[in-house]
């Protein structure tokens, strides 16, 4: 018989440890279990182990709405996220319901039982084991955990010394006194230049094209402030919402006056770098927010670059040469080092393969209904965070709006609930609106999302609020049987 659980997470990173504390606290009756395919929790805080690693949001969104963040630094590194996480876990009881080396390859629903059965990789052996569960809810991220994307760069054979892609960071890498090319211009790419410029002879980042980027303070003063004079939660509570109301500002001013916001960006860059082409090095060809905006703490690149322990070349590869990199403009580029910021490979549910009575699920052929579920996918949820904001923030909402779907068919004595796309004029649009080359890879494998509600993914905090945690649980489109 194989071991049975009212809920199984599958994940136990920031999304699956947040899920599994909503659960505790609001489905007290349900048992549960947390799947982890890797030997530790900590999900992406775990598996990153390049210099610099830290947070591109503020730890004021990106931390839990129920546990306040207490450290000074609000742009947090690596360690101080995960050492949060892991005490979340451990404060709560969850480390105890932690399943490790537990890699979900599989899950077959029956409609006539109402459940699912998982078939697992079990430890180093890979040994093959079942679990059944009721109800399935993914918070495996959105990215492959085994390989990172690097594109085929000519020559790259050629070339004499280190190549090392962020993801797979060997941690005796001694780039010490050694000359650096940093490939890439995303979130990773400017926290590793300025770190990595601290003991390296010089850092160069070669990206194809720019990217927006925009200094804030390491440390959230007013936060500081309000920790001294309010109850910890409190003071907590108010940071959250001045800079979640800050973020959606910033936002709507993208997309309702991009040309002043991409003026005013690249000006504030230019008072960072008044010697710098910012026309050619710092102005991206596309809106703000059509791709993530990347956040500097303490204009740390900027101060890296203007010491010259760092510099910024906007140039296409031509080919890896025996000493470096040749640009098709013909410049040459010597390194001793260099590291392919190249991104990430998207990856939907964790490559879990599904079938739902025998019939395998496309996952591109489903349609994403509230930014939680699947159409004509029973009892499955998965947590995908915001794009335009921290990644928890939508997390948090996601748990919070399963647990009433769970409650409700308690109350109600159902079973199983599948959304039911029975609109004739709802119109498909991509999961992501984002032109970001991670996300185009990947988008005809990902669901849809639908040109209306409650199918349309409006990356609004608020709006998600009013929907996720106060919006009708039985509406017209999710089915209870």
């Amino acid at each position: 018989m194989s071991e049975h659980f009212d809920v199984i997470i599958v994940g136990a990173g920031l999304s699956g440890i947040g899920a599994a504390y909503h659960l505790q606290q609001k489905c007290p009756q349900r048992s549960f279990a947390i799947l982890e395919g890797r030997a530790e929790s900590g999900g992406t805080w775990d598996l990153f182990r390049y210099p610099g690693i830290r947070s591109d949001s503020d730890m004021f969104t990106l931390g839990y709405a129920f546990k306040p963040w207490k450290e000074q630094k609000a742009i947090a590194d690596g360690t101080s996220i995960l050492r949060y996480i892991r005490e979340t876990a451990r404060e709560n009881g969850i480390e105890s319901k932690i399943r490790y080396r537990h890699r979900a390859i599989s899950a077959s629903w029956s409609s006539a039982e109402a459940k699912w059965t998982l078939t697992i990789e079990r430890g180093e052996a890979k040994e093959l084991v079942t679990l059944t569960c009721n109800f399935l809810f993914s918070c495996t991220g959105y990215y492959n955990y085994d390989e990172g994307y690097s594109p085929e760069f000519p020559g790259r054979e050629r070339f004499q010394g280190t190549v090392v892609h962020p993801q797979h960071w060997p941690q005796d890498l001694d780039y010490a006194g050694k000359r650096v090319i940093v490939i890439g211009s995303g979130a990773t790419a400017v926290t590793l230049v300025p770190e990595m410029a601290k003991q390296a002879a010089h850092v160069t980042m070669l990206q194809r094209s720019p990217t927006y980027i925009l200094s804030r303070p390491g440390e959230d003063a007013i936060a500081n402030w309000l920790r001294e004079r309010l109850p910890a939660q409190t003071a907590y509570d108010v940071t959250r919402w001045k800079n979640v109301l800050g973020s959606m500002v910033l936002y709507q001013l993208s997309r309702k006056r991009p040309e002043k916001m991409k003026a005013w960006l690249t000006g504030l860059v230019k008072k960072e770098l008044p010697d710098a082409d910012i026309g050619k090095d710092f102005t991206p060809s596309y809106n703000p927010w059509d791709q993530r905006l990347c956040l500097v703490p303490d204009s740390d690149l900027f101060a890296s670059i203007r010491e010259q322990r760092a510099s910024v070349v906007t140039g296409r590869i031509k080919t890896f040469t025996e000493q470096g990199i040749e640009l098709e403009s013909g410049e040459q580029l010597e390194a001793d080092v260099i590291v392919t910021a190249t991104g990430l490979k998207l990856l939907f549910l964790g490559n879990m393969k599904l079938t739902v009575d025998g019939q395998a699920v496309e996952a591109s052929k489903t349609m994403n209904y509230k930014g939680t579920m699947f159409s004509d996918v029973p009892n499955l949820a998965c947590t995908f965070g915001y794009t335009n904001a921290s990644w928890t923030l939508k997390a948090d909402l996601t748990a919070d709006f399963i647990c009433r779907v769970l409650n409700h068919m308690s109350k109600t004595g159902t079973r199983s609930c599948t959304p039911r796309r029975l609109d004739p004029e709802l119109h498909e649009e991509p999961f992501v609106d984002f032109s970001s080359g991670y996300v185009q890879r990947a988008a005809a494998e990902l669901p849809k999302q639908g040109s209306k509600r409650p199918w349309k993914l409006y990356q609004n905090y608020a709006l998600d609020i009013l929907t996720l945690r106060f919006g009708k649980v039985a509406d017209d489109v999710l089915e209870f049987r």
